[in-house]
């Protein structure tokens, strides 16, 4: 599938903080591409260095295989973009705003401003000043002058932020659609791992600047790591015993029973009679799974170690 998004090794140095380090990408059409990080780790940087906005200190960014540089400007006619908070004109109407936007992004279509309105949900508030509206339709109409030239590439930077869950449920299916039905390539960026799961074909968990792992989606769920969970009325003599039976378990912080043995996973059933024929029967016996909040902890603290 042709790449319409690539950075080749950029990094980014100010003064004595390296804010991204030799962090290459390859994003396809039609595909929607999360950015996973904490508030600080270099998304936006990133981002920035892709829009042209700031230059890298060494590698190169390309949008349809064309280098990103003050003179190829041409470029950014296929590209909308939110970058960090959306601005507008806060005593001009959100249509007003828009109009404006389009006159800047010379986009001549009369039905373009109607039917971005239509689909960030804003008709009924054209004609409200934007330093009334709230933050989620201050965010949507950041949203909508991204999506005003109808682009082929789309760039957003933390798009959900301020917006109730059913309007983060409209975002994820309007990002959906751009992408599955009518091919718009996306890059959007955020802190919420379990979000951006739900919307992104492929995610980057990224950290102090530098690319810690990228997943498919959809093999995610077979990365988070299973845990038995046992409570017995006397948890510290059942763990010996599990141990001694060649069960590996510790105690958690809450005092229970806790193992990442394969087998005790698989077959619970088993370390029941085991427990109750020692003398220990459990009162508590689940198989829980990570959720994907603590496997993005996990990778960025695991692997952020290896790389220091």
């Amino acid at each position: 599938m042709r790449t319409i998004i690539q950075t080749k090794h950029i990094s980014k140095n100010y003064k004595d903080h390296q804010a991204v380090k030799d962090i290459s990408l390859s994003i396809s059409k039609g595909e929607i591409y999360g950015f996973i990080g904490l508030n600080g780790a270099g998304k936006t940087t990133i981002i920035r260095m892709l829009l042209g906005m700031i230059r890298p200190t060494q590698g190169a960014s390309y949008i349809n295989g064309k280098k990103v540089s003050l003179t190829n400007y041409g470029i950014w006619r296929e590209v909308g973009y939110m970058v960090e908070t959306p601005h507008s004109y806060p005593e001009l109407t959100v249509e007003e705003n828009l109009e404006i936007y389009g006159r800047l992004r010379l986009i001549s279509n009369p039905q373009a401003i109607s039917k971005v309105m239509n689909q960030l949900n804003l008709t009924q508030y054209a004609r409200k000043k934007a330093k009334d509206l709230s933050l989620g339709n201050a965010q949507r109409l950041g949203i909508a002058k991204a999506l005003l030239p109808m682009p082929e590439i789309l760039i957003l930077d933390e798009p959900v932020n301020g917006l109730d869950p059913a309007g983060i449920v409209e975002i994820r299916e309007l990002l959906q659609d751009l992408a599955f039905n009518k091919g718009v390539t996306i890059l959007i960026s955020s802190h919420l791992l379990s979000e951006v799961a739900k919307i992104a074909t492929k995610i980057g968990i990224i950290h102090e600047g530098q690319l810690l792992q990228e997943i498919e989606a959809i093999k995610l769920n077979k990365l988070l790591n299973q845990r038995l969970i046992i409570d017995c009325i006397d948890n510290k003599s059942a763990a010996s015993k599990l141990s001694a039976a060649g069960y590996s378990s510790v105690l958690n912080k809450n005092g229970l029973i806790e193992s990442y043995d394969k087998k005790a996973i698989h077959h619970p059933e088993e370390i029941s009679r085991f427990l109750v024929h020692e003398g220990f029967p459990p009162t508590r016996l689940t198989v829980e799974e990570e959720d994907l909040e603590s496997y993005f902890l996990r990778i960025i603290e695991t692997k952020g170690e290896m790389i220091q």
